[in-house]
């Protein structure tokens, strides 16, 4: 029998985010439907319960108002840094290589106490097998594009990749069967794919990618391709659940291709990612190109700083923007951090991106100013 351990890091890559959401669960519910699982798995071989709490200020100029005109915005800040999470992960060894695991994860806002999301583990839900031929699981994940992480020079805060795509590349995704290679030479290889559970249509709402990536000493490169596909089994011309038709944002083709590379204390990032939905409203945009650049410098054994620029296009009137960030993290453990971001976008006249990856967005050609600040704990 092995008893339930507890970590002060997360695992590899709970720095990723899922869809934000309205909460029917209290995080009391979580909390307790988690430990009962714990009691239930004392037969594994390892079990783990593992998360991090972060919560903060955050600030936003010009977000726009019912009356037509814009005001500044303070509220709490719950998941600006990184998710708040809890989640629950074992493996037992099956023998001859072959490895049985599982994860359950929740993530919610800490300061409402709401899990981000109705479903109880909102963030992901999956078993699996690994072994020297790779890993297959099933389940709830995040969608492939998250991935997109490991190329964000802020670590996908809400200054940072998402931003200037709508939340585009970090959504979840339901009813996944996902295969990821062994290492060969560097090189690596995810295929995932969403079932959409549409009768009369193995199309319709379904969702596919691929994440390939290759890592030699201080140089990391990588391409994900994905396809996220409406109701109709196209690329903009099915409905939201508001009713509003789909947009470029939603349901389209999404490339994304770029690059790391550490030398020494400084880390720079470069990426690109592009979006195209041939089957939105004649005369809606149907194609964004989002391009970025940006740099991680440790001062100190505690201190990173953090610079990045992000571009925006999009055709057919949507617009342009630009967006600058800055921010720091300061470790005052291996658990415990502080961190502050700060943030400027520029839109052109038709243009209404927000500073942040929300819906305060400002008036079309308005520019804005956003930062936050908090602490996060990891257990």
């Amino acid at each position: 029998m092995q008893k339930v351990t507890s970590i002060a890091a997360i695992s590899g890559n709970c720095g990723k985010r899922a869809q934000r959401g309205a909460s029917t669960f209290k995080l009391a519910a979580v909390a307790g439907a988690l430990l009962g699982l714990a009691g239930a798995a004392q037969a594994q071989s390892a079990v783990t319960v593992y998360g991090r709490v972060d919560a903060g200020v955050d600030y936003q100029s010009n977000v726009a108002t019912a009356g037509g005109g814009s005001g500044s915005l303070w509220r709490a800040s719950g998941n600006q840094w990184g998710t708040s999470m809890i989640g629950f992960k074992g493996t037992e060894d099956l023998g001859s290589g072959l490895n049985a695991f599982f994860l359950l994860e929740s993530g919610f806002d800490a300061t409402k106490g709401a899990t981000n999301g109705t479903a109880l583990f909102n963030r992901r839900s999956y078993v699996g097998l690994s072994g020297s031929a790779g890993s297959l699981k099933f389940g709830k994940n995040l969608f492939i594009d998250n991935d997109v992480w490991f190329l964000d020079p802020t670590g996908q805060q809400f200054i940072g990749t998402a931003t200037l795509v709508r939340g585009r590349n970090w959504q979840g995704a339901d009813n996944v069967i996902e295969y990821q290679t062994p290492t060969w030479g560097g090189f690596n290889a995810t295929f995932q794919t969403a079932l959409g559970e549409q009768a009369g249509s193995i199309k319709n709402k379904r969702k596919d990618g691929v994440s390939l990536v290759y890592q030699n000493q201080g140089l990391e490169l990588r391409a994900i391709y994905d396809l996220i596909r409406d109701s109709n089994g196209k690329y903009g011309s099915g409905l939201n659940s508001d009713g509003t038709r789909n947009t470029v944002f939603d349901t389209s083709k999404e490339l994304i291709l770029g690059g790391t590379y550490t030398i020494d204390k400084l880390k720079l990032f470069l990426g690109y990612e592009n979006l195209r939905a041939p089957d939105v409203a004649p005369g809606s945009p149907d194609k964004v190109n989002h391009y970025w650049l940006g740099a991680n410098y440790q001062v100190t054994p505690a201190l990173t700083l953090i610079g990045s620029v992000f571009r925006v296009n999009v055709n057919n009137g949507g617009g342009n923007a630009n967006l600058f960030m800055a921010g720091a993290n300061y470790s005052l453990s291996k658990r415990t951090l502080l961190y502050v971001g700060a943030g400027s976008v520029r839109n052109s006249s038709t243009a209404n991106f927000s500073v942040e990856a929300t819906n305060n967005n400002p008036l079309p050609g308005q520019n804005q100013n956003g930062a936050y600040a908090g602490i996060s704990h990891s257990f």
